[in-house]
């Protein structure tokens, strides 16, 4: 077979072309089984020893796929995208559930990775195919239903393997596949179901305190880790070693939690399931610190998707009624070992309006009917949990703050049409105390964040239904301010406006 060098094969040559990009590596024994669709033909091959090994047929000149011949609107689709950096992100700029899977989804087709890069199954992303079919995602990279995208979990990712099974196996059975398109880092921590009972169990514990979890375990798992007695993917090729380190997981969560009963019969009988895991995982770990950094040598694309949003990040958000990770723009560089220097455009993907899953502060919440009317408008309910979503105004203030900490290059204002039915719309634009004391900044203190008042701008509604509107010259005047009005307050250009679920429902501005 023959072997050829990865650097080499990859290094563009003076006629422009480039080698097949391998699609991982490991510092194993075993290789990995790997697809890459943009080398023609759907060439096959494996990692092993440091080499390419396998068919690898000459990609096109250009490092990213071509756009086919489209119409103006999908012109102006190429033009905004294209000019987006060789390592991209998608970021949430609220609380969550802002619809940053759609833009994955739409943008994957320009990239050749797709990576997470923090969280777990708490995050819920809904995309539709161009059948319009519906896919649910929480561990799998949105970019999964774009054929030629790699997808990758990374190093700082909490992954729970029975839920990453089932999407892989959903996804299969809906006819996408996943064969050498997903790849699991070797360094990411795994999180097992005694974590989602713990989770559980501490939510009870808190009493009327409670955060409000999605009770998937991602905190008790990122707790592990931070004190370092977690267990890893890497672990999985050494079973002789992972039963003494469950075990001693085990044993702590037995320690700290009364109700958690726990028996050498769980150990055992988790072992052997771990057994099962670790032989079926075997062909997606990889060393993805490696495969990333080697694509960025290579000239390949990557967009960066993040899970939950800013103002659920574990240092900047509501503490405590946070995630347990850091889906703000330096998480990408810790979830995925990427040097800062390495990223480039972040999208910051916001509603027309607020919502928030959970308890914790929510400065423009919508009390009563006219929150009932927005929720059922927009179809808020979580994915994940299937919570109602509490509902809101837009938050300017809380918007600019996440701008601030992230450095967005652009936004992406989503369910503009959600407001549609509306003689008026709001905006928070700024906060003050109950003595009229202005607060310059998102607070980070609970106690004055319960306390403030928040001033509203009012805008006219435009009373119209836009979910077919394709180009932002054909939205209504009204919509248009309100589009220009955040624009001027926040001080980041909107270049995408989202206008309903679907993969077409999407304005470039």
């Amino acid at each position: 077979m023959e072997c050829v060098n990865v650097s080499s094969a990859l290094r563009l040559d003076s006629c422009g072309s480039a080698g097949s990009l391998p699609r991982g590596a490991t510092l194993g024994d075993a290789p990995v089984q790997v697809k890459w669709p943009l080398a023609g033909g759907g060439g096959r091959g494996f990692w092993k020893c440091g080499k390419w090994r396998g068919r690898g047929a000459v990609a096109a000149a250009s490092s990213s796929p071509a756009a086919p011949a489209a119409p103006v609107a999908e012109e102006e689709d190429v033009d905004r995208v294209g000019s987006l950096s060789q390592v991209s992100g998608v970021l949430g700029c609220q609380w969550g559930d802002e619809g940053k899977g759609k833009l994955v989804d739409i943008l994957a087709k320009h990239f050749d990775v797709v990576a997470r890069c923090q969280g777990g199954a708490n995050a819920g992303h809904t995309i539709y195919n161009s059948e319009g079919k519906k896919f649910a995602l929480h561990l799998v990279p949105s970019g999964i239903l774009n054929e030629q995208t790699l997808c990758v979990i990374g190093n700082g990712v909490v992954v729970h393997l029975p839920g990453l099974f089932k999407e892989i196996d959903d996804l299969e059975a809906n006819g996408v596949s996943c064969e050498g398109r997903i790849l699991v880092s070797d360094r990411a921590h795994l999180l097992f179901d005694f974590h989602q009972r713990v989770d559980g169990l501490r939510e009870v514990e808190l009493g009327n305190s409670f955060i409000g979890t999605t009770k998937r375990g991602i905190g008790p798992c990122y707790s592990s880790k931070v004190i370092r007695n977690g267990v890893r993917v890497g672990d999985l090729r050494h079973m002789d070693s992972f039963a003494y380190k469950l075990d001693t997981l085990l044993r702590d969560a037995a320690a700290r939690f009364p109700g958690f009963n726990y028996s050498s019969s769980m150990l055992q009988e988790e072992v052997e399931r771990y057994k099962r895991f670790a032989e079926r995982l075997e062909p997606f770990i990889a060393d993805t610190v490696h495969v990333i950094n080697d694509c960025i040598l290579n000239q390949k694309k990557i967009l960066v998707e993040g899970g939950q949003a800013t103002m659920l990040d574990i240092d900047f958000g509501t503490y405590p009624f946070v995630t347990s990770s850091s889906p703000s723009a330096g998480g990408i560089c810790t979830g995925l070992g990427l040097a800062p220097r390495r990223l480039g455009d972040l999208i910051g993907v916001v509603k027309a309006y607020t919502t928030r899953v959970g308890e914790g502060p929510l400065p423009t919440e919508i009390l009563g009917k006219g929150g009932d009317l927005l929720r059922t408008a927009g179809m808020e309910f979580g994915t994940t949990t299937g919570r109602p979503r509490r509902c809101g105004w837009l938050d300017v203030v809380a918007l600019k703050y996440c701008c601030q900490i992230n450095g967005f290059s652009s936004l992406n204002l989503t369910k503009l049409d959600v407001l549609s039915d509306l003689q008026e719309v709001k905006l928070g634009i700024s906060y003050h105390l109950i003595d009229g004391k202005r607060i310059e900044s998102f607070p980070s203190d609970l106690q004055t964040l319960e306390q403030l008042q928040v001033d509203y701008e009012e805008l006219p509604g435009w009373q119209t239904d836009i979910s077919s509107v394709r180009s932002y010259k054909d939205l209504p005047l009204a919509a248009r301010r309100y589009v220009e009005r955040i624009e001027e307050l926040v001080g980041v250009p909107i270049h995408y406006i989202g206008v309903g679920p679907g993969r077409d429902a999407l304005i470039y501005k």
